[in-house]
């Protein structure tokens, strides 16, 4: 396979730089900010909202979408590059309102809910939750029991939604919820699900918020007698599940870019260059060289699995469900295996907290040790991948 990229990607590229060049501004972390690790990617602040009404503007959010809804039509390795971009820096990215939502509604979603919020997403003009996650149901999104009751209300087809939801990360900020529900209590837990767009300022809608071991904001998410209309669901009646699972697909190889991870990798490196321990240079022990090495070596591999699922996802059809599943897996561990390195190779100065100027790398090796618990987890966790691959890749039977 050829991993090359063409001129007129390397151009691409090399615009994106310089436009994040311009905006980037020292020691400004309100829009830029590396120590948020995969968190950084979330547009939770008026200075991030503006930073990506600047990437709408030169029609980047859209470079993958169909010309007839404001797109360019542009390949997925745009999309690719521009994110890894963005990651590298810790700047917002475009995964969930272009990717996970709008992808979503241009594949399966109504006329009406295509006007209604596909010009509002390229233009940056609105932020989504995204709601699967339940108390009973974390890994196992299809076991939700969050209700979806049909009813009229004042003349209009709609239905009630009662429950809760649990660890979403935006509901404290987005003007919609993303919200799947159990439709037909009857069938079988994969096709009793429902996909709707719920307002969260709705006022049967409360929301309480979760601080992370990250030390970032989730909420759990209370429905009481919500009424939603039926022109307020995504497709088909009780597919809901079949759409989430296209989604999360997105969701596993856009929200858990590779760049960060390289660029952790590249800052331990440079530490253990001039680090000392008893006076000897820690560069020459060998069990630190071989650790390093193996390191280096899987950082490419992650990077290999990453470009298959872009060459994958270039063809017609579906996103690439295992493609996706390996790189999220492998990508995500990786992520700790040199968030441990690097603790366990900073020794005890690596118990300082991110900021501090004398400890080893600033602090970070602290702070990506809390945070990429959650890369693991986030968007289906490492357990359910490897059923994925064991059952779609391997061709295994479910209960193995």
């Amino acid at each position: 396979m050829d991993f090359d990229f063409t001129p007129e990607l390397r151009a691409f590229a090399a615009d994106v730089e310089t436009f994040l060049d311009t905006e980037q501004v020292p020691g400004d972390t309100s829009v830029f900010d590396v120590t948020r690790e995969n968190m950084a990617q979330i547009v939770d602040t008026p200075a991030r909202r503006a930073f990506m009404k600047k990437m709408s503007e030169r029609g980047w959010l859209g470079i993958t979408w169909p010309k007839e809804w404001g797109g360019a039509e542009g390949d997925g390795v745009y999309e690719y590059l521009l994110n890894e971009a963005l990651a590298r820096r810790g700047a917002p990215q475009i995964g969930k309102g272009v990717g996970i939502i709008g992808k979503t509604i241009l594949a399966h979603g109504s006329p009406f809910l295509k006007q209604k919020f596909l010009p509002k997403i390229l233009r940056n003009e609105v932020e989504f939750a995204v709601g699967y996650s339940e108390p009973d149901s974390g890994s196992d999104a299809a076991s939700m029991k969050l209700r979806a009751v049909r009813t009229t209300r004042d003349g209009v087809e709609g239905w009630v939604l009662d429950g809760q939801k649990t660890w979403t990360t935006s509901a404290h900020f987005a003007e919609w919820y993303w919200v799947g529900a159990r439709t037909d209590p009857a069938a079988r837990k994969h096709f009793g699900i429902t996909l709707f767009l719920v307002p969260l300022d709705h006022p049967g809608i409360t929301v309480q918020g979760i601080w992370t071991m990250g030390e970032e904001r989730t909420n759990s998410v209370f429905f009481d007698a919500v009424f939603v209309p039926d022109d307020h669901r995504v497709g088909e009646l009780n597919k809901g599940f079949q759409y989430i699972s296209e989604a999360l697909d997105l969701e596993r190889f856009t929200m858990f870019t590779y760049s960060p991870i390289a660029a952790r990798f590249e800052l331990l490196v440079n530490w253990l260059r001039n680090a000392e321990v008893d006076d000897e240079p820690v560069r020459q022990d060998p069990v630190t060289r071989r650790r390093v090495a193996r390191l280096a070596t899987e950082a490419e591999v992650a990077r290999l699995l990453g470009l298959r699922v872009v060459a994958a996802s270039m063809k017609s059809g579906p996103p690439p469900t295992t493609e996706a599943s390996e790189y999220k897996l492998y990508a995500t561990e990786l992520s700790q295996r040199v968030a441990n390195a690097a603790m366990d190779l900073a020794a005890p100065g690596s118990q300082l907290r991110v900021g501090t100027e004398e400890a080893p790398m600033a602090g970070r090796a602290e702070s990506t040790y809390r945070y990429t618990v959650l890369d693991t987890i986030g968007g289906g966790t490492s357990e359910v991948q490897k059923n994925i691959i064991a059952r779609r890749r391997l061709g295994l039977p479910k209960n193995f």
